[in-house]
């Protein structure tokens, strides 16, 4: 009668999924911040960029 129920309790566990939705979500999650992360890498590289070129050409007009 025991080994019935520890079996009924493993099928039971192996079928159970309510933790699966938050692993997917936290998942989700992880990709979504990662790519904001990297956008906000190459955001940051640009704008710097832009303010170098843009002191370049005010340097280059401007008399010494």
């Amino acid at each position: 009668m025991k080994g019935l129920n520890v079996k009924q309790s493993i099928l039971s566990f192996l079928r159970d999924e309510s933790g699966a939705a938050a692993a997917e979500y936290a998942l989700i999650l992880a990709i979504v911040g990662a790519g904001i992360a990297v956008a906000a890498g190459n955001l940051g590289t640009s704008i710097s960029n832009a303010l170098g070129r843009a002191a370049t050409a005010i340097n280059g007009v401007l008399p010494s």
